[in-house]
């Protein structure tokens, strides 16, 4: 997997026509985040944050894994979402 690749799937998340649901985008931010800017590197919101708190919790679980390999999930998770569009 490549660079242009994951711009590409960067792109088509966007132009997506069906609802995403929220555990799915979710975990597309997740992966979006590892692959763009590594291990997360912020200290916890406060628990009264909760949306905050749940972007920051999905982010950390994927603590240790590559940016190449965190592209890679991102863009077969873009690639489903488009899937599940087309039927």
């Amino acid at each position: 997997m490549c660079q242009a690749e994951f711009e590409l799937a960067c792109t088509a998340i966007k132009q997506l026509k069906r609802p995403v649901s929220d555990q799915e985008k979710l975990m597309v931010y997740s992966y979006y985040k590892q692959a763009t800017q590594g291990d997360c590197n912020i200290p916890a919101p406060p628990d009264l944050d909760v949306k905050a708190k749940v972007k920051w919790g999905a982010w950390n679980v994927n603590k240790g894994m590559s940016k190449e390999d965190a592209m890679k999930v991102y863009i077969a998770k873009v690639e489903e979402l488009k899937k599940k569009e087309a039927d």
